[in-house]
């Protein structure tokens, strides 16, 4: 449940995005996802039509009462031909029983008795309405998930776009130093050509990061349920997030199976083919409904009321025995019995899917962990070796090749970074997701 902070928290990022940009935290992004995303809109509403199913099923078993009237007019009332009782001529008399004008109306109550499926089906109503929150709360942490990939992405590229962005202003210095040097005779035009190519790449490899962060900041603002056009701003730093305790400890985590939404869901569904089992079942067993009905009928033959009103009342019961139906319900009983079977079948296979699930992600993340440290360093030393060749460059004690050199091993280093960064990002979220921890 949301604390009160929370919910604060995000009306004020709400108000805040109607007057500039929309600043976000990464937990506010989570709730944000969890309360808005579309995904979340839709199985909401579907938990609400779920509801609805279960009164509408429980009111197959209360009272109910209908009311008709209808007004009938013979423009032609139907004329029978009667032997002439009465003896002598004609042999035949034609008689018309009835008038032209005719209005009926009346009320019936009507009332379930007995009705095995009935019962049944009004239990597993209330398990169809345990199985629409829980899908409910599955689409919550899938929404979560995907914000929150979207949320690091967005930040793993920002870095990506920094750290190429770093390598501009030194290459620039460079190159006008170069440039000079060519004027004055001390360095060749081939110097200056080198040096405009490796600051080339790194502009183009820092607009490469910042358009991944476009990207990123687009689906999230799809995920959250946000206008396409909504400014995002997130808050968070990134150095925090990867350092983040909670966020290491993740694989010493344990799965908890019985707490698992899916494996919720798989247990739900073989409930409900339990359920489905005993409705057919019922079908043996015989129905029982009672009635009362009223009506008041009024004649004319100017017009539609021209006698008094007559009155018809009548109860009774009604009773549907089944007897033989050729087999047809014993196939269906076999039937729901197999599918309970596959339901069986597949909660077993949902729990192995998770356990196998979480011990791969564990052991993705700390191969992305292992990964991501070992290419901190060689971005560190790489950046180290940049630095140096670039003060020697500037003394002269460097050719424009070698400058060049370090810095495409630069820009390799931090695209390798980058790279690992991401996947160390999203194998946490990964992992995160398979714990059911959001």
């Amino acid at each position: 449940m949301r604390t009160l902070s929370t919910v604060l928290g995000l009306a004020c990022a709400l108000s805040a995005a109607a007057q500039g940009p929309m600043a976000l935290s990464l937990k506010q992004a989570l709730d944000l996802a969890a309360r808005q995303s579309y995904a979340v809109q839709n199985s909401e509403l579907a938990a609400a039509k779920a509801r609805a199913r279960v009164k509408e099923v429980l009111a197959i078993g209360l009272p109910q009462v209908e009311v008709t009237g209808g007004l009938n007019n013979y423009i032609d009332v139907p004329t029978s031909v009667v032997p002439n009782f009465f003896g002598g001529e004609p042999e035949f008399l034609e008689v018309q029983f009835g008038v032209p004008w005719t209005v009926t109306g009346a009320a019936q109550l009507s009332q379930l008795l007995f009705d095995g499926s009935y019962l049944v089906g009004l239990e597993a109503t209330r398990e169809l309405k345990i199985q629409s929150e829980q899908e409910l709360e599955q689409a919550r942490a899938d929404a979560m998930a995907q914000a929150a990939k979207a949320y690091l992405g967005a930040l793993a590229a920002r870095e990506g776009a920094r750290l190429a962005a770093e390598s501009v202003p030194v290459l620039e210095k460079s190159l006008r130093e170069a440039e000079g040097m060519v004027q004055v005779g001390f360095m060749e035009n081939t110097d200056t050509d080198r040096l405009a190519i490796a600051l080339a790449s790194a502009r183009d490899r820092a607009r490469s990061f910042a358009q991944q962060e476009k990207v990123a900041l687009a689906y999230l603002r799809l995920v959250l349920g946000l206008a396409s056009e909504t400014p995002v701003d997130l808050t968070d730093d990134l150095r925090t997030i990867v350092d983040d305790a909670d966020e290491k400890n993740l694989v010493t985590r344990a799965i908890d199976l019985n707490t698992h939404i899916d494996h919720q869901l798989a247990n739900t569904l073989v409930r409900l083919q339990t359920m489905d089992v005993r409705n057919q079942k019922a079908a043996y067993m015989p129905k029982l409904y009672g009635f009362l009905s009223h009506q008041r009928q009024s004649f004319g033959t100017d017009g539609p009321i021209e006698t008094d009103w007559f009155p018809a009342t009548l109860w009774g019961v009604n009773l549907t025995v089944p007897i033989w139906s050729s087999g047809m319900r014993g196939n269906r009983v076999k039937q729901a019995n197999i599918t309970l079977d596959q339901t069986r079948v597949n909660l077993k296979a949902t729990e192995q899917r998770l356990l196998a699930e979480a011990e791969e992600r564990t052991e993705k993340t700390l191969a992305a962990e292992e990964s991501y440290r070992s290419e901190l360093a060689s971005l560190d030393l790489a950046k180290r070796i940049f630095d140096r060749t670039s003060i020697k460059f500037t003394n002269g004690l460097a050719s424009s090749f070698e400058l060049n050199q370090d810095q495409g091993q630069y820009l390799q280093a931090q695209q390798l970074y980058v790279q690992r960064l991401a996947e160390l990002l999203m194998a946490r979220v990964d992992l995160r997701r398979s714990l059911d921890l959001y």
